[in-house]
C-alpha cells in the first residue's frame, strides 16, 4: 500500500506557482490577488480561511479578508459578493465555468476535483481503461468529479453512486479507483472496496475527541485503518485530499490574473 500525500505534492505545486509568482513580478506584472467572504465564527470555516491566507503569502500573491458577523443583512452581504464579482471569478462553482468543464474547455474547474486529478497524475496512477467509481453526487466534489474522470485525459468508465443506491456495496467493490465523497464519516468498509484498488476519501468530518487540544479530529469516509491494507495507493484524512483543494484554488487564481483562462 502507498500513502498519497497531499501535503508533499501541494507544496511542490506551490512551488511552482511561487516561481511563476517570482518571474511575473520581475516582468512588472500584476501580483495575483485572492479575496475570501468570512461569515460569522464557525472554526472550520475559520481555519480553512486562515490557510487560504498563509497559503497566499508562502506563493506570494495578495490576499484580502473581508468579514462580516451572523447578523449580517442579505442586502449587505450580497453587495460585497457582486462588487467581488466584478473581477474575474476563479471559482469553479460558477456556472459558465461548470459548463465550460463539462464540454472539456479550458475552465476553472472545482478545486477538490482539480486536486484529485493531480493526486492520480503526479503519482502515475494508471487510469485509462480503469472502472471508477464515485460516492456521492454533490455540485462541489461527485458531479465535477465524475465528469473529469470520464475526459479523454483520464479515460475511466465511471458510476456516480449515492445514499439510493441499490446494492452499494457491490457497486464499490467493482470499483479499480474508488472516491468516496459522500459526508458520512467512515462509511465506506473493508467489504466495500476491491483488492488492489485506488481509494480517494474527500471526506473531512469534525468529530468529537478527547485527544486533541481542540477537542475535535477530521475523519474521511473510508475507515481507515480496515480499508488501508487492501489498497494499491489511498489518500490520509487528514493530509491526503484537503491540500491539495487549497492549492487548487492557487492555480486557479495564478490562470485568472495571467489572463490564461477567462470566465
Amino acid at each position: 500500500m502507498i500513502l498519497i500525500d497531499g501535503k508533499k505534492i501541494s507544496a511542490e505545486i506551490k512551488s511552482e506557482i511561487a516561481e511563476q509568482v517570482k518571474g511575473i513580478k520581475e516582468r512588472g506584472g500584476k501580483t495575483p490577488h485572492l479575496s475570501a467572504v468570512l461569515v460569522g465564527h464557525d472554526g472550520g470555516s475559520e481555519t480553512y480561511v486562515a490557510f487560504k491566507i498563509k497559503d497566499c503569502q508562502e506563493v506570494g500573491f495578495k490576499s484580502s479578508l473581508h468579514r462580516f458577523e451572523d447578523d449580517v443583512t442579505e442586502a449587505e452581504l450580497l453587495s460585497k459578493v457582486h462588487e467581488l464579482n466584478s473581477d474575474d471569478d476563479v471559482d469553479g462553482f460558477q456556472p459558465i465555468n461548470v459548463g465550460r468543464m463539462v464540454i472539456g474547455l479550458p475552465s476553472f474547474i472545482s478545486a477538490t476535483p482539480d486536486g484529485i486529478i493531480e493526486l492520480l497524475n503526479r503519482y502515475g496512477i494508471e487510469t485509462s481503461g480503469k472502472n471508477c467509481v464515485v460516492v456521492g453526487r454533490s455540485n462541489i466534489v461527485g458531479r465535477p468529479m465524475s465528469v473529469l474522470m470520464s475526459q479523454k485525459a483520464m479515460n475511466t468508465t465511471v458510476t456516480v453512486a449515492h445514499s439510493r443506491t441499490k446494492n452499494l456495496k457491490e457497486v464499490c467493490a467493482s470499483a479499480d479507483i474508488l472516491i468516496a465523497a459522500i459526508g458520512s464519516p467512515e462509511f465506506v468498509k473493508a467489504d466495500m472496496v476491491k483488492e488492489g484498488a485506488v481509494v480517494i476519501d474527500v471526506g473531512t468530518t469534525r468529530v468529537p475527541s478527547n485527544e486533541t487540544k481542540s477537542g475535535f479530529r477530521l475523519k474521511g469516509d473510508v475507515k481507515f485503518d480496515e480499508v488501508a491494507e487492501k489498497c494499491s495507493y489511498i489518500t490520509p484524512v487528514p493530509g491526503g485530499v484537503g491540500p491539495m483543494t487549497r492549492v487548487s484554488l492557487l492555480k486557479n487564481t495564478l490562470l485568472a490574473a495571467t489572463k490564461q483562462i477567462y470566465s
